[in-house]
C-alpha cells in the first residue's frame, strides 16, 4: 500500500485516453491494405496494449508471407490521421491540477512517436514531468524498466508512488516493481485500488489522506 504520495503514474491508452476506435481504425488500414481481414476481438485486446511492431507481428502471425509488407506498411502509416478518434478521459486536468505541486506526474506507454504530438494536442504537455514510451524504455512493458526509468528519475521509493492502468500489462508491469496499482475501469485484474473515474480517483486520494 501507499504510504505517502510524491510520484503518480499514468497509462496513456484506456487510461488517459479511450483510444478504442482509434487503434482499432489503425490497425484494420494495415490489415486492408495487405490483405487480411479485419481484427478479432480478441486481436484488438491485444494490441491496445502492446506496442505497434509488437501488435503487427501478433495479426500476422497467421500470415508469414505478408508479415514484411505489413510491418513496413505500419512504419510509413502516419497515425496522426487516426488521433481525432482519441477522446480525452474526463476530469484528467482537474485531478493532476489538485495533486502538483508537490506530486509529481508521469506517463509510462508503450506507445511510440505519436505519444508527444497526441500530448500537444490536448495540450497535456504541460500536466506531465516525465513521459517514458517504448522509444525511451529499453524494453517495453511489462519489463519492468519502463517504471525503474521514472523512479530513478524521480528518485521516490515504491510505497510513495501509485500506478494507475488498466490492463494485465500495468498489472505485470507494477507486480514486478512492487509499486501500488489502481485500476482504472477494469475490477477483473488483481489491484490496490479500483476506480471508474479520475473524480473516483481524486476523492480515493483525499479518503487515504494523500492529498488535501
Amino acid at each position: 500500500m501507499v504510504r505517502a504520495l510524491k510520484l503518480l503514474i499514468f497509462d496513456c491508452d484506456g487510461v488517459l485516453f479511450d483510444s478504442q476506435e482509434a487503434n482499432r481504425a489503425y490497425y484494420n488500414c494495415i490489415a486492408q491494405a495487405v490483405g487480411r481481414p479485419p481484427l478479432s476481438e480478441e486481436e484488438f485486446a491485444f494490441v491496445h496494449m502492446h506496442t505497434a511492431e509488437e501488435s503487427v507481428r501478433y495479426l500476422f502471425r497467421n500470415y508469414p508471407d505478408l508479415l514484411p509488407k505489413a510491418l513496413a506498411f505500419q512504419k510509413e502509416l502516419n497515425y496522426e490521421k487516426f488521433l481525432p478518434l482519441m477522446r480525452l478521459e474526463p476530469g484528467i486536468k482537474s485531478l493532476i491540477e489538485a495533486v502538483r505541486p508537490p506530486v509529481k506526474t508521469a506517463i509510462s506507454t508503450n506507445r511510440t512517436t505519436t505519444m508527444g504530438r497526441l500530448l500537444e494536442i490536448f495540450q497535456l504537455t504541460p500536466y506531465f514531468d516525465l513521459v517514458v514510451t517504448a522509444l525511451v524504455s529499453p524494453k517495453p512493458k511489462p519489463h519492468p524498466c519502463a517504471l525503474e526509468i521514472i523512479l530513478k528519475q524521480f528518485g521516490v521509493a515504491t510505497e510513495e508512488t501509485l500506478y494507475v492502468g488498466d490492463s494485465e500489462v500495468d498489472q505485470k508491469l507494477t507486480q514486478a516493481v512492487g509499486v501500488p496499482f489502481v485500476a482504472y475501469k477494469n475490477p477483473s485484474l488483481a489491484a490496490d485500488y479500483y476506480v471508474k473515474s479520475f473524480v473516483e480517483l481524486q476523492n480515493l486520494l483525499k479518503e487515504l489522506k494523500l492529498i488535501s
